[in-house]
């Protein structure tokens, strides 16, 4: 049986290498129909909150780093809890972080819309990981 495929995922990070090596990865392991790529998470807020009233617009995933400039990771999720409930339930949050700080890693792990905090570099089992918290959070 095939894997589920994601219609849409989102990465947001401000380092072009590490959103081609996910890319990359999703690609490789036929993970996602479409990839949006963002390198500013002030642009990917904005695209969300443009579109929130669009379901099918929505990504169903979203990969966001933390240290980025001008909004990070944590800035993100704040904006990100004021817009519309389906949209925290239909969008499943994962932070992929280089940062070894534990205090970010507590962060994000009593973050209610991050399902999961993996370190850099994403690789096939933590795409398996991800189609799992999926079905978990919208109830598959």
């Amino acid at each position: 049986m095939e894997p589920f495929k994601f219609e849409k995922v989102m990465i947001v990070d401000d380092t072009s290498i590490d959103r081609y090596v996910v890319s990359h990865i999703m690609k490789k392991n036929d993970f996602a129909d479409e990839v949006i790529e963002y390198d500013m998470a002030t642009k990917a807020i904005a695209f969300l909150e443009q579109n929130y009233d669009k379901p099918e617009t929505l990504p169903q995933v979203i990969i966001l780093d933390i240290n980025m400039p001008e909004m990070d990771g944590f800035q993100f999720l704040e904006r990100l809890a004021l817009l519309p409930e389906y949209i925290k339930q239909c969008c499943t949050v994962i932070m992929l972080s280089s940062s070894l700080s534990q205090t970010d890693h507590e962060r994000a792990e009593n973050n209610p819309i991050v399902k999961k905090f993996i370190n850099k570099p994403l690789n096939k089992a933590n795409l398996e990981e991800i189609r799992s918290l999926y079905f978990k959070a919208v109830g598959g």
